[in-house]
């Protein structure tokens, strides 16, 4: 009698498992394939509403610093600011308390653009009340932080050509060029509109850069403008290919919904037409971009580009955070790999010391409710490269 009870329980016990196994099929993972769990790095508390616009970098000695707009009170873009950071030693597992490295009471203060210098140098560009722009550095991997410098008077070289109201670097993590350039996407709007302050639209997307260590800063030309071909073009990130040009990625509003590019050989003037790429959908957000430390086909290295894909979504929330990758320098993106099916937003990648791929991201709990976690997830290359 007692084997026959037996026997049952462990019948029982398998049909269970089986019934899980198949009720568990089919249905798509938010956890990508060999990835770490994504690890919170900040979260709404007491002070802070929402915690947006991240940026992430990996500096020389192997540190990840992870930088945010956090938003007291509200989710709003013009919300009271600060600009935060942390820092970790570990690979992303764990990190330091928060470190405020700007405030303002008054407005916001944010749009971080992290620059890793080859010397170990990390620059760090921002803006204040979207009028004033802000350059400081830390030269002890981010422990500590220089007095902030405005240099304004930069952006002021636009206003001969384009009378902006609006400025804002990035967001994400600019660039140092083979040649030593630091290198940052910038986007500026001409609105007389207050809604409710300054209007972020119309819009134009352009440089600014420093050949002297951060020094001083100069002007780029504008890349692109609103126009018939892409309509209040905005937040960009610059890549730099295996020749030296560079290829602009850049935030489309327009109704074809797909990314748009432009090359420079220089990264400061000459860019090409704005062109779109059709396998990459752009529901409206910021996208990072970046190379992969592997040799690919005719000594290319793959890029990465990470939004949220949410082409096949009713009314094209922000969901489905994705990976896609391009063997050809951005002709054709092959493989997509999705890194979180759930609500998300902005998001940077940064490049460890061993080639590891990180990626922070703007993690929500509902569709267009901005109140997000940054969260981070290691990504594999074996996973991201496979097709």
């Amino acid at each position: 009698m007692k084997q026959v009870w037996l026997r049952g329980i462990t019948m029982c016990m398998h049909l269970w498992v089986l019934s899980l196994l198949f009720s568990c099929a089919g249905k798509p993972s938010s956890v990508a394939p060999d990835n770490r769990e994504a690890v919170v790095v900040f979260a709404p508390d007491r002070v802070y509403k929402s915690l947006r616009i991240p940026a992430l970098v990996c500096t020389k000695q192997g540190s990840l610093l992870a930088f945010c707009e956090g938003r007291i009170g509200t989710a709003s873009d013009w919300a009271d600011m600060n600009l935060l950071m942390r820092r970790s030693t570990d690979e992303g597992k764990t990190w330091s308390s928060i470190h405020v490295i700007d405030s303002f009471k008054g407005g916001p203060v944010g749009n971080p653009v992290p620059i890793v210098d080859k010397n170990g140098i990390i620059h760090l560009l921002y803006q204040k009340d979207y009028k004033e722009g802000f350059y400081t550095y830390s030269a002890d991997d981010g422990k500590t932080w220089a007095h902030p410098v405005n240099i304004t008077q930069t952006y002021e070289l636009f206003k001969p050509e384009y009378n902006w109201k609006v400025l804002a670097p990035g967001p994400g993590h600019g660039i140092q060029l083979s040649n030593g350039r630091l290198l940052s996407a910038v986007w500026l709007a001409n609105s007389n509109k207050l809604v409710p302050r300054r209007s972020h639209a119309p819009s134009c997307v352009t440089t600014i850069y420093s050949d002297d260590g951060g020094r001083s800063w100069k002007r780029g030309a504008i890349i692109a403008d609103s126009s018939a071909a892409i309509v209040n073009p905005n937040e960009s990130m610059p890549v730099e290919l295996s020749d030296g040009s560079v290829l602009m990625s850049i935030r489309n509003p327009s109704k074809n919904l797909r990314r748009a590019f432009s090359r420079s050989a220089s990264g400061i003037d000459g860019w090409s037409a704005v062109q779109f790429a059709e396998e990459l959908f752009d529901p409206t957000c910021m996208a990072p971009i970046a190379t992969l430390p592997v040799t690919g086909r005719q000594g290319l290295r793959p890029l990465l580009f990470i939004n949220p894909d949410s082409r096949d979504i009713g009314k094209h929330p922000r969901r489905n955070l994705s990976a896609r990758i391009s063997f050809d320098e951005g002709r054709t993106w092959p493989v997509h790999k999705v890194i979180d099916a759930g609500p998300c937003g902005y998001s940077d990648v940064a490049v460890g010391k061993d080639g590891s791929v990180y990626c922070l991201y703007e993690s929500g709990k509902k569709d267009r409710d901005f109140n997000y976690t940054l969260v981070l997830k290691k990504l594999k290359n074996n996973w991201l490269l496979k097709k």
